[in-house]
């Protein structure tokens, strides 16, 4: 790689930290398309695993709750590990240009639901019957598209958590999926020495530039910050619909 290609992974780096800690959301959804512009996606995507799993970590520190958003969500988590590894094997062999794009309009249409009408509320035992089902339909969708959100995020908007433990609950599942994603690229040959080394290097700038974005989200109002989640989940429904059609 020559000093551009290291300027734009630098650059997609400081970027999707600052979006990752303003919003607890994101930095593989901002990260990879500007690594894209210069790089193939298969350097790309192991590229921007390890730093996501960086954000995710400080994320999870300022949430904090870790424990107890563990025990109340543990069978989501669950759930998601074998259909995430479905969505992949699936993921080889199919052209999934199609789900991408069906993924991204059911974005768009969620995003632009939520935004104009009053927020939908889950029942504490709608809560407990929907975990099963949305982990293994996040996973697999996650495995077979690479977007983490849906419908995990939706329903964990749906249960009118307060900020921290939303983020804290969002970002577990994050965690959790890159973690199994990075096993994958790692067994696939794609997380070579050279990528490994470049991602880990960029731990200490992503954790204080995410570390940073944290303490601006702090002043957000909790109406505030669902707005800017649910224009984050409008613009990445947009991305995909339009990638998955070029």
């Amino acid at each position: 790689m020559d000093s551009s290609d290291y300027f734009f992974i630098l650059l997609a780096y400081m970027i999707a930290a600052m979006i990752k800690g303003v919003t607890g959301l994101g930095f593989n959804t901002s990260c990879l398309p500007i690594m894209a512009l210069h790089l193939d996606l298969k350097l790309a995507i192991p590229l921007a695993i390890i730093p996501s799993i960086v954000s995710n970590v400080v994320i999870m520190f300022q949430a904090g709750a870790f424990l107890k958003v563990l025990r109340r969500f543990w069978v989501l988590y669950a759930a998601a590990i074998p259909s995430l590894l479905i969505g992949l094997s699936v993921l080889v062999k199919v052209n999934v240009d199609l789900a991408k794009t069906f993924l991204g309009l059911v974005l768009i249409l969620y995003a632009l639901t939520a935004l104009l009408k009053k927020p939908f509320t889950v029942s504490k035992i709608m809560e407990q019957g929907l975990k099963l089902p949305v982990g293994l339909l996040t996973g697999f969708i996650n495995g077979l598209t690479g977007s983490q959100v849906m419908p995990v995020l939706p329903y964990l908007l749906s249960l009118n958590l307060d900020k921290n433990t939303f983020i804290q609950a969002i970002n577990i599942s994050f965690t959790l999926s890159s973690l199994i994603m990075l096993f994958r690229m790692n067994q696939l040959g794609y997380l070579s020495a050279h990528a490994f080394l470049i991602a880990l290097g960029s731990a200490i700038p992503v954790t204080a530039i995410v570390f940073i974005g944290g303490k601006l989200r702090n002043r957000l109002s909790q109406s505030f910050y669902r707005k800017l989640v649910l224009v984050f989940l409008l613009v990445l429904g947009v991305t995909l619909s339009v990638k998955s059609l070029i």
